[in-house]
């Protein structure tokens, strides 16, 4: 951001200074930084923030909060400081003007409450919001989980069932976003983050329109498309189990409200079971989109109202046909479980937003939230210790992840590479993947996360869902993923007959699309490398990373970026990428912006 844009807020820093003076403080004691924190978390999780934080530069992000510090210590009332952040937002493109003053307004006490019980200096508020590379604050101080003092088994390569063997057909759903209020017809590019809505109006001669089926636009999906994916999906069938990976709220974060979450809660997991019916078990993870404010995860020693009890316990109650008694006991206090879905196959699903720099309750304590990652090698140690095999699900790519949550997370990983044999994850809305390597000379590739595309169309995509192909169950299984397949729904063709069903067509099948005899870690290794060397395979990648819907080609930086994406299923992985490559932190920054 230029300097001169900010000469208007500036000027009306400066007059609000002048008006209200000086204040020498109050005569109340200091509280410790710890109550302070744990205060400020409170009010903050009370925002509706639909803020972009990630559209800040460093020193634009600065310059805001050194101002807010000295509005709030000018004594100046509520409504001149509430001008003040709602400015801000407008001309730092935070958001859409309409929603900047609809979210200040609605929580202007809290969010200044917030702001006056914070001991957050200017450069630790930008490092949480804008990231490390802005500046230091101590969450994200290095931590590490205890790994039991069992020695570590032999690794044995994986190799290739035999021809015949028994596969596992897996559904995975993930990042639905059911808009209840989506309106065909209705503008599409609108000055809000989220169009194709009733609120949107309706589109001038130059705009475009919200299809009957969904929009390549700012839009999530009517409630019709999300049965139609459904019932594709149930008549694509038999499926062995389903994973279902979160996220079904629209992205009209600044409106919702926590009985409109858990409506809809309600209402598409009922879906899901009407459509696929009694006897398939679906294993659910939590989303970054279930909570309102969005984001806003407080860890199991927040209770009260405070908490995320309202949110868990509904999930616990809708999913109590899927889940054994011990899962639903600890989804209800930390939206984590375990099950097991075979004989020699046991699910973990963690609750990913632990781990996310947007969830504002970490900045209380960052290390281990509800000590998910601790339970976790209990879990892998003793299904180890059983010769189970372990497929880990959650909604946020680890690679994504606070530095210390994402090296603790590949710790165990490593540790454990010859139980967990399947990782799965959303939240980016495409078709990707990050690699695993071993951590002494990081060349051997170990485990991948696979990264599957989004049912809704958020921002600029096809509908879509994914099919895996799972080795299966038999005595010596290796459970790890043979091949995938990723169907969508053509919207041009779709919208072209709205009167018609829909037809859901693959897209492709990935042994097929690369040529690989298998999507072993040592296939995903190979493929790196051939995209590398073969720039062809690298633009089919492309092409399919986004569900067959791409304007534009990647090349030179945007390539480079992409391979380091792809390789880094470690935070600081992604950092040492973007440094080497002399990016200057705008890999990271690009990694992180699209807050899904």
């Amino acid at each position: 951001m230029k300097l001169h844009a900010l000469f208007p807020f500036l000027g009306l820093m400066t007059c609000t200074l002048l008006l209200r003076g000086p204040s020498l403080g109050s005569g109340h004691p200091v509280q410790s930084l710890e109550q302070t924190r744990i205060r400020f978390l409170e009010q903050v999780d009370r925002l509706g923030l639909a803020f972009n934080w990630r559209n800040l530069t460093c020193p634009a992000c600065k310059v805001v909060f050194t101002l807010l510090d000295i509005a709030l210590l000018s004594n100046a009332n509520e409504e001149r400081v509430a001008h003040v952040v709602s400015e801000a937002c407008v001309r730092l493109h935070l958001s859409d003007k309409l929603v900047c003053r609809e979210i200040i307004e609605l929580f202007r006490d809290d969010f200044i409450r917030a702001l006056q019980q914070s001991f957050l200096w200017p450069t630790e508020a930008c490092a949480l919001l804008v990231g490390p590379s802005c500046g230091t604050f101590d969450i994200y101080a290095p931590w590490n989980i205890t790994l039991p003092k069992v020695p570590k088994p032999p690794v044995t390569p994986p190799s290739p069932p035999k021809p015949g063997s028994p596969q596992s057909r897996v559904l995975f759903l993930t990042d639905i976003h059911w808009d209840k209020e989506y309106q065909a017809g209705s503008a599409a590019d609108c000055k809000e983050p989220l169009c194709c809505r009733n609120s949107s109006g309706f589109p001038g001669k130059r705009q475009s329109l919200a299809g009957h089926w969904g929009t390549y636009s700012n839009c999530d999906l009517p409630f019709h498309t999300v049965e139609s994916l459904l019932e594709n999906a149930a008549r694509a069938g038999p499926w062995d189990w389903v994973y279902w990976t979160g996220d079904i709220p629209a992205h009209n974060v600044w409106s919702q409200t926590r009985n409109q979450q858990l409506t809809e809660l309600t209402v598409i997991s009922k879906l899901v079971r009407k459509h696929l019916g009694p006897k398939v078990t679906v294993y659910p993870a939590v989303g970054n989109h279930e909570s309102t404010p969005v984001n806003i995860f407080p860890p199991p020693f927040v209770h009260g109202n405070r908490s995320s009890a309202w949110l868990y316990d509904k999930m616990a109650e809708e999913w109590a046909s899927w889940l054994p008694e011990q899962a639903l006991k600890t989804l209800r206090y930390g939206g984590f479980y375990t099950a097991t879905i075979q004989p020699g196959l046991r699910v973990v699903s963690l609750n990913m937003n632990f781990c996310a720099r947007e969830n504002f309750w970490l900045m209380v304590n960052s290390t281990d939230p509800a000590n998910q990652l601790q339970w976790l090698v209990q879990v892998l140690q003793a299904s180890e210790d059983k010769g189970e095999k372990v497929h880990v699900i959650g909604h946020i790519p680890p690679g994504l992840c606070l530095s210390s949550w994402s090296w603790n997370y590949y710790h165990i990983v490593n540790r454990y590479e010859s139980t967990i044999t399947g990782q799965f994850f959303g939240h980016t809305h495409l078709d990707e993947f990050q690699m695993f390597y071993d951590e002494k000379t990081m060349t051997r590739p170990l485990g991948v996360a696979f990264i599957a595309p989004s049912a809704t169309t958020f921002v600029n995509l096809n509908p879509g869902y994914r099919v895996y192909y799972v080795d299966g169950n038999y005595q010596t299984s290796s459970r790890l993923v043979l091949d995938h397949e990723t169907y969508i729904l053509n919207l041009t063709v779709a919208n072209h007959s709205p009167e018609k069903n829909p037809e859901w067509t693959l897209l492709y099948r990935a042994t097929k699309a690369y040529s690989l005899p298998t999507l072993f870690p040592s296939d995903h290794h190979a493929l790196l490398q051939n995209f590398v060397k073969d720039d062809h395979v690298f633009q089919k990648f492309w092409h399919l990373r986004h569900k067959g819907h791409t304007s534009e080609s990647c090349i030179e930086t945007c390539k480079t970026a992409l391979l380091c994406f792809l390789r880094s299923g470690r935070y600081d992985e992604l950092q040492q990428c973007d440094h080497l490559n002399g990016f200057g932190g705008t890999l990271v920054r690009a990694s992180l912006k699209t807050l899904c």
